[in-house]
């Protein structure tokens, strides 16, 4: 008889989901049918394009470029505001429910209170979590520094959308930035404002410049990198958020491309793992590819379940010596 699969399942925020793979907000969230076919490649829970107060262009094109080691983007936020996003999250809860996939509303906004304005209103789609970016990184001249960018102003957004939804049932993610001297401090901000889990991390700002012209390739200028280029640095955020705070939930984003890098994000203490620009890079099957790398990595391992991969770069390494006791030198 042939030994069965891992089971991929995987527990977060007490909702038992059928994947430990997320579709990131961004490149598939904009449209019910994408969020169903994300579902049925392979995710376990999707997210939702990031909508706001009211309705947004974003930045004029050219907003996201392959500069050869991941994506360039500055879309700018474009969205059709709460209104009408609320009719989309309902649409695709409605056919997501009988999968067991949950979907995730992505908010932003200019104030704090607005915040929890935009989760007030996007609670009346009954998203099984709402999302809270906090963290855009190419949006400055429109709305400042990101609030994921203080550990205060993080709380106090954190605050205001858990008193928007108090009642409602409806757990919140914080988004955080990696482009922060201290990721840790300003995740446990948001954990003790009443954050019910993080979101680590959004893309790190960057620049491309056209060598002919001399000028930034992307109207904005500057834009987020993400994809492979990306990774090590969402890992260490991942990590470091892990061992800050070490009983919250964990969605690791960035750099993900293929079935080991999911592994490395899990060991690195996420609780799931956010796909994105893995996409673009790989095209529409990238999920189901991902998935099937995945669960092919753990047979070989003899690794059954999820939960064996988590945190495990936590542990006390093999080759590890006591803090009085250096390692002794080697032979000459």
């Amino acid at each position: 008889m042939p030994k069965s699969l891992p089971n991929l399942s995987v527990t977060f925020l007490d909702r038992e989901l059928p994947s430990p793979l997320v579709l990131a907000s961004g490149i598939w969230g904009t449209t019910v049918s994408l969020l169903e076919r994300a579902a049925a490649e392979g995710c376990g829970a999707v997210t939702a394009k990031s909508c706001g107060p009211e309705p947004r262009a974003g930045h004029v094109n050219p907003s996201c470029i392959d500069w050869g080691g991941g994506l360039l983007n500055a879309i700018g936020l474009a969205n059709p505001g709460v209104d009408e996003e609320v009719g989309l999250l309902r649409e695709a809860k409605a056919r997501l429910q009988p999968r067991g996939v949950a979907v995730i509303a992505s908010i932003f906004a200019g104030t704090a209170a607005e915040f929890g304005d935009v989760a007030r209103r996007v609670a009346d789609a009954q998203p099984d979590f709402i999302e809270v970016n906090i963290s855009c990184p190419n949006v400055e001249d429109s709305f400042g520094e990101p609030f994921a960018a203080s550990a205060d102003a993080s709380a106090a957004v954190t605050g205001y959308v858990k008193q928007a939804v108090a009642g409602r049932a409806i757990p919140v993610i914080v988004k955080l930035a990696p482009n922060v001297p201290s990721v840790g401090r300003i995740a446990q901000a948001a954990v003790h404002a009443g954050a019910d889990a993080l979101c680590a991390i959004n893309t790190m700002p960057g620049l491309v410049i056209d060598p002919i012209s001399g000028q930034p390739v992307l109207a904005n200028r500057s834009g987020g990198i993400s994809g492979p280029a990306l990774k090590p640095i969402a890992l260490k955020a991942v990590y470091d958020t892990r061992k800050a705070c070490p009983h919250t939930p964990i969605i690791g984003t960035g750099g993900v491309s293929n079935g080991q890098d999911a592994v490395e994000m899990l060991m690195a203490g996420a609780t799931v793992v956010g796909v994105g620009s893995a996409i673009y890079q790989r095209g529409p099957d990238a999920i189901r590819l991902i998935r099937a790398e995945l669960q092919q990595w753990m047979a070989e391992q003899n690794i059954a379940r999820i939960a064996d991969l988590q945190d495990r770069a936590h542990s006390e390494p093999l080759y590890a010596t006591s803090p009085s006791t250096p390692p002794a030198p080697s032979a000459a």
